[in-house]
């Protein structure tokens, strides 16, 4: 898993709107003004038509205005409740009808306070990405990649879910059915403060399988593992690339297609090498749409590359994804003969297997998030 990293606002106006909670003006907090001025703003670039001709442009402000949306309507909600407790308060003093209403007004002010500085914990700035997922096959031969299957088809099944978009990159089948390894991306089609990364960010790591395999004759149960590595996929470009450094190789697509799938040199092979990346792509019908698309796979990497070391330099309490598939180091087990999947992070169990495999995927990536959010909550109380 990669660290997360706080908008400049988000991070800035933490300590200071906790601080206005305590005096009881959080409203008149100088950074939470910032907000609904840069709400406000919002509001006017998305009402002029001109803005969704660039429709790059007016999703990202779409999904800002969604990111801020909650903050100010909270935001508004604590300064009526304080005001009307003020008043309900005052009118006590004269009349005690009131003071049943001022001390119900009282009450809520914590909940609000609380929810405030939740919405107020820094952010994954890439939590609105769409993202790019690989599945690797290892440790168990056929088996691994038979259950690398399994975990393709469980995650195209969720997106279907979601009302997402997937798309098969590159892929690496194997002699039974399954893959070596494939390359997928996923894309959400609205413009939702939670995207694609916000919900499967957790998801890299060794998730390993416990059952009896097809090639297994005498019934026998094995341990295998599949190692599922998961990036956000930038709208814009974040790292440059030198074209100077990629070597383009180009070679005839493998797998069945068109009428030109086959005959002509339209797979694409791109190298990155200061890094030694290498991405290939062949899914498209042109050499032309190929390279696009394997560049930008390439950046995503390098996006996530560069994250990592990030996250290694500030020794953050998240680890990287893991790279290596040893069965050992899992993240997560998938056991068939009692129908569970526990995920070991959380300690998560349940008993549906079944139902996970085809896609319902919520109450683990729940679990996850709740944890998360615990976690950040604890970092931002022992920080204030």
């Amino acid at each position: 898993m990669r660290q997360e990293r706080a908008p400049f606002r988000f991070s800035q106006c933490l300590g200071s709107a906790r601080k206005a909670f305590e005096r009881g003006k959080a409203v008149e907090s100088e950074s939470l003004r910032g907000l609904l001025d840069e709400y406000a703003e919002l509001e006017e670039q998305l009402a002029d038509p001109a803005v969704h001709a660039d429709q790059a442009r007016a999703r990202k402000l779409g999904r800002r205005y969604a990111e801020l949306s909650p903050v100010v309507k909270t935001v508004r909600e604590l300064e009526s409740t304080r005001s009307d407790l003020v008043a309900a308060r005052e009118l006590a003093a004269e009349d005690e009808t009131f003071a049943e209403e001022a001390q119900g007004l009282a009450e809520r002010l914590p909940a609000l306070e609380a929810r405030l500085t939740e919405l107020l914990l820094p952010r994954d700035p890439y939590d609105g990405s769409d993202a790019v997922m690989e599945i690797k096959s290892g440790e168990g031969g056929e088996e691994s990649a038979l259950f690398a299957g399994d975990l393709l088809r469980m995650y195209l099944r969720f997106a279907e879910r979601q009302g997402w978009s997937t798309e098969i990159l590159d892929a690496t089948a194997s002699d039974l059915g399954g893959y070596k390894d494939v390359t997928v991306a996923i894309k959400s089609k609205g413009t939702d403060v939670d995207g694609v990364w916000a919900r499967l960010k957790f998801e890299g790591g060794v998730h390993r399988v416990q059952r009896v395999p097809a090639t297994e004759s005498q019934g026998r149960i094995h341990t295998s593992a599949a190692g599922v590595l998961i990036y956000p996929e930038p709208e814009e470009v974040e790292v440059e690339i030198d074209p100077n450094d990629l070597r383009i190789d180009v070679f005839r697509s493998s797998g069945p297609g068109g009428q030109s799938v086959n005959t002509t040199d339209s797979a694409v092979r791109v190298t990155h090498l200061p890094t030694g990346i290498v991405v290939s792509c062949q899914n498209e019908k042109s050499q032309i749409q190929n390279r696009a698309r394997a560049i930008q796979v390439l950046q995503a990497r390098l996006q996530a590359l560069a994250e990592e070391e990030a996250a290694a330099k500030a020794a953050d309490a998240r680890r990287s994804q893991v790279r290596t598939v040893d069965r050992s180091e899992r993240v997560r087990t998938y056991n068939f003969p009692e129908n569970r999947i526990s995920d070991h992070r959380v300690n998560y169990k349940a008993y549906n297997l079944d139902q996970v495999l085809d896609g319902e995927l919520t109450g683990v990536l729940d679990a996850l998030r709740a944890a998360d959010r615990e976690e950040r909550m604890a970092q931002a109380q022992s920080g204030a």
